[in-house]
């Protein structure tokens, strides 16, 4: 079995909301989707996230957001995507 996290949620914020965590960062969210490992790695050499119409390759030690797609295209300057825990 991994030890990699089966799944992520992702936040996708305004820029200008840089430096907020916890329930601040998930009010400011205009979008979120929870991810699930698909087991495979993609371009970026890091594990493949799928869920809710996002495609991520996240760094599960970091959990950097490496590669992004939403609903097939790459993500709108001004936004950012940030990784939590499932649920929270």
């Amino acid at each position: 079995m991994s030890s990699q996290p089966q799944r992520f949620e992702i936040l996708l914020v305004p820029q200008h909301v840089e430096g907020k965590e916890g329930a601040e960062l998930v009010e400011s969210a205009i979008r979120s989707a929870v991810v699930e490992a698909t087991g495979q790695y993609g371009a970026s050499g890091y594990p493949r996230y799928v869920g809710g119409g996002f495609e991520a390759d996240i760094d599960p030690e970091t959990r950097t957001v490496e590669a992004l797609l939403v609903d097939g295209a790459e993500l709108d300057y001004g936004l950012s995507a940030r990784v939590v825990e499932a649920g929270g």
